[in-house]
């Protein structure tokens, strides 16, 4: 086996985003792409010789070739040792556990989260830091501008290595150790949670479905909720990670998790139903004929965070992403404890839990998670909740109900455009900056225009400014519309529009979201002219 240094060009693309580089499959299987940006990666984060990576991803199509590719470039630039799923698959939360239990230098994962996977496909790569979390807007930009200048790569000659048998073997100087890629995150649940309690729970009548979704969190959830919590066999479905995802999307949201939709609003639908997306990291709570929004749900938790063991001492912070709804902030002022409201994008958690200053945190697009790990977990939500059902033995819409009673309810809806012309969608959030001066004091239907912004973020912790962070229209009773262009998409344009209304009044909570925030939504496509500056009629998605 020899090192040897390949001569390459840059390529102008390889820009991360909010998650890491995303394109489709093949993008990547273009000659040289993923290892110019491999090498990127290496050359940018300063790993001292001898250093631990962990590696492994959401078992995505490319999934198994681009870690073969990973493993002999980590040799060839000096690692000392690399921890791998078996099957190379690893969830984006379970790499998280790992680098922080190993206290590795960092990881690669290979997921492009909730997008579709298959030949034509999307596939992703990030790189996430020591802490567990992905890498800074520093690492990040870093690693783009190395990109930009790269002119060879070094990767070691040899056999592909064995990653469906756990123990350990060699790459040239560096050893490859196949570890169980479920065990060590299942070991720190456990160490969360009641499972004495959810066991019990389980026991009774009380059923459940969990939609694997054909991805990552198949192994888990079955390991977990299958087995070592004792739910039935058959409770966790579409379980077996596919490449293609079963020709699905592995969103877990009320349009793509369609075959848990359907048993939940059945005729003899379970008492608890919940989904996870292509690498785990998300999840959707539902109850029988009833579902739970992701900003309802961080909230939920927030208020019921002593009921498990792993938070029985309560809760340093709240956070929550900008687009999320203000329903956690009602929790975080009734425990007295600092709520922040930060830019989408896990990083930005990362900094202040390893501050200290928050213990839980979410985003709308049904992401919750703790300081457990530095990511989202979806697996982790739903084992929350359990513990939560087990402990108070009321069913998914009276907790919510009661929840709703005490502190008001935030209306709250997302509508997704997917793959917009980017110039369109560009176009859109131009004129609403355009507008600021207009739409400021003026009255809009019932609703009267407090103030508009475009979101800017300094950090708490290391004073750094993201600005631009998507455009807010504030109302005087704290209603809100916000526009914000995503970047996990691959192809086109994203833009999301969010919609909360507050209301306190009880007599008013059994109210469809839709039908409470109709005037709102008006109030939105008139405001950002959407349709008449993209074509579009209707959203892709609405959650």
């Amino acid at each position: 086996m020899s090192i040897r240094t390949v001569v390459t060009q840059p390529f102008s693309d390889q820009k991360p985003g909010t998650s890491g580089l995303r394109k489709k499959v093949p993008v990547f299987q273009q000659t040289h792409y993923l290892e110019n940006f491999v090498q990127s990666i290496f050359d940018s984060i300063a790993a001292p010789q001898g250093a631990t990576l962990v590696v492994g991803g959401d078992g995505r199509y490319y999934n198994r070739e681009a870690i073969q590719t990973i493993l002999k470039m980590a040799a060839a630039n000096g690692f000392g040792e690399v921890l791998v799923g078996r099957g190379g698959i690893l969830s984006t939360p379970a790499a998280s556990c790992v680098i922080r239990k190993y206290q590795t230098f960092g990881g690669i994962i290979l997921s492009a989260s909730h997008n579709p996977g298959g030949p034509e496909e999307d596939f992703g790569i990030k790189f996430n830091s020591s802490n567990g979390g992905p890498a800074t807007e520093t690492v990040t930009e870093a690693i783009f501008s190395r990109s930009k200048n790269i002119a060879s790569y070094r990767i070691l000659d040899a056999a592909d290595v064995a990653l469906d048998k756990l123990g350990e073997t060699t790459l040239g100087a560096m050893k490859v150790k196949v570890i169980d890629p479920v065990n060590d995150y299942a070991e720190l649940m456990e160490s969360l949670f009641d499972f004495d309690s959810i066991r019990a729970l389980l026991k009774n009548d009380f059923r459940m479905r969990f939609d694997a979704m054909h991805a990552v969190n198949g192994p888990y959830a079955k390991e977990i909720i299958e087995r070592r919590l004792g739910a039935p066999v058959g409770s966790v479905m579409n379980g077996v990670p596919l490449e293609d995802f079963g020709g699905g999307h592995p969103d877990p949201n009320l349009t793509y998790a369609h075959d848990l939709v359907e048993i939940m609003y059945g005729d003899d639908a379970p008492d608890f139903g919940a989904a996870s997306d292509g690498d785990g990291d998300r999840n959707m709570i539902l109850g029988k004929h009833f579902f739970v929004t992701p900003s309802d749900s961080l909230a939920l938790l927030a208020a019921n965070a002593t009921l498990a063991p792993g938070y029985k001492q309560g809760l340093a912070g709240i956070a929550r992403s900008m687009p999320t709804s203000a329903a956690a902030d009602r929790v975080a002022k009734a425990l007295n404890i600092p709520c922040y409201e930060t830019p989408t994008g896990w990083k930005f958690f990362g900094n202040l839990m390893d501050a200290g200053k928050v213990t839980l945190c979410g985003e709308e697009s049904f992401g919750t998670g703790s300081d457990h790990v530095r990511e989202k977990d979806g697996l982790w939500a739903v084992l929350f909740w359990l513990n939560i059902l087990a402990v108070r033995k009321q069913s998914v819409e009276s907790i919510v109900r009661e929840h709703w009673a005490k502190f008001g309810r935030n209306f709250y809806s997302r509508y997704d455009y997917e793959a917009l012309p980017t110039e369109a969608a560009n176009g859109v959030m131009l004129h609403l900056r355009d507008s600021f001066a207009g739409l400021t004091g003026k009255a809009l239907g019932r609703y009267s225009v407090q103030t508009c912004d475009d979101f800017s973020y300094t950090d708490p912790v290391d004073g750094s400014v993201s600005k631009s962070q998507g455009v807010r229209i504030l109302f005087s009773d704290g209603s809100r519309i916000i526009y914000r262009l995503s970047g996990t998409g691959t192809e086109g344009a994203t833009l999301r529009v969010y919609l909360e209304a507050y209301e306190a009044d009880a007599a008013r909570h059994h109210l469809d979201a839709q039908e409470a925030l109709k005037e709102l939504i008006g109030i939105a496509l008139e405001i950002s002219e959407l349709v008449q500056r993209t074509g579009r009629e209707r959203p892709t998605v609405i959650t």
